[in-house]
């Protein structure tokens, strides 16, 4: 008899959905993806340990690497690719790895989430070690590829995370922690992109950015660590600035430039009525929390 997972059951509120009009498929749509929130709610306890596990990690020089197929692994990709422009981190402390490599990216690569091996091949590739964490995406939570790459992180002693979308999920079994958000059917049985799909961007966004929090990169509720990298990021960071140490647009610009186009030094700047070195030995002080740099005294009496 064929394992049935909640993934792949039919949703009784769409049995005739070929019948629907559009306003009504919108509508159960709509009223499905309502129920998300509240599944991964229920799984806070554990992307609280992600959380700690990719803090860690962070602290000890390592990384934090997502491994999964299709759309899973797509947005594993996708967050990861978001964090050095928000958060300014090096495209290398946070990675996405993919099933069938780069081209699946655009196109679905067939069969290349049934090898485990590729997934061990690829993690060996990036020189995986003790001090990073391996998050492994599956709305099943029955991907080769990504069982066969926590297989493998547990192995190279790497923090292990498995995220999926069905309770006593298989890739549960084959890591540290386990995050198992049950969004129940979907409105298009087997269709993982819509509510699953839902649910693992919110688990992901909420790990990268406490993470990012837990080490630094927020002050207040302000991206301080924001890449300079066109005209309407510079906009940003003056705005930050400004509302950070409160003060006007102008200086906030001045500021930045004084600071060679560092939002956290000119803060620091700001707020301390310090010099650019000062401000830089205070945030290197405190490993770059600007809270705690502003807390510093001021020993020189600048």
């Amino acid at each position: 008899m064929a394992e049935t997972i909640t993934t792949e059951t039919r949703n009784e509120k769409t049995m005739n959905l070929d019948e629907m009009s559009t306003h009504d498929i919108l509508h159960v749509m709509n009223q499905e993806d309502k129920t998300v929130p509240d599944a991964v709610n229920n799984e806070i306890k554990d992307i609280e340990k992600a959380v700690s596990a990719v803090i860690d990690s962070f602290k000890k020089g390592g990384r934090l690497i997502y491994i999964g197929a299709g759309t899973s692994g797509r947005l594993g990709i996708l967050d990861a690719v978001e964090c050095p422009p928000t958060f300014g981190t090096d495209p290398e402390q946070v990675q996405g790895l993919i099933a069938g490599g780069e081209n699946a990216i655009m196109q679905a690569v067939e069969g290349a989430e049934d090898d485990p091996e590729r997934a061990a091949a690829d993690l060996k590739a990036l020189h995986l070690s003790e001090k990073d964490t391996v998050i492994g995406l599956a709305a099943s939570g029955r991907t080769p590829y990504v069982i066969g790459g926590l297989d493998y992180s547990k192995a190279t002693g790497a923090h292990t995370v498995s995220v999926s979308c069905n309770k006593n999920a298989k890739s549960s079994h084959h890591a540290d922690i386990s995050i198992e958000v049950d969004v129940g059917p979907e409105i298009l049985t087997g269709s993982t992109r819509l509510k699953a799909g839902t649910a693992q961007k919110l688990v992901v966004n909420m790990i990268s950015t406490s993470s990012m929090i837990g080490i630094g990169k927020v002050y207040k509720n302000l991206m301080v660590d924001v890449q300079l990298t066109n005209k309407k990021l510079i906009e940003r960071a003056k705005n930050i600035i400004s509302l950070a140490a409160q003060v006007d647009y102008d200086t906030a610009a001045s500021f930045l430039e004084r600071a060679h186009q560092n939002p956290k030094l000119a803060i620091v700047m700001i707020k301390l009525r310090c010099s650019y070195e000062k401000a830089k030995q205070n945030l290197a002080e405190t490993d770059g929390f600007v809270r705690e740099a502003i807390k510093l005294a001021n020993k020189d009496g600048e």
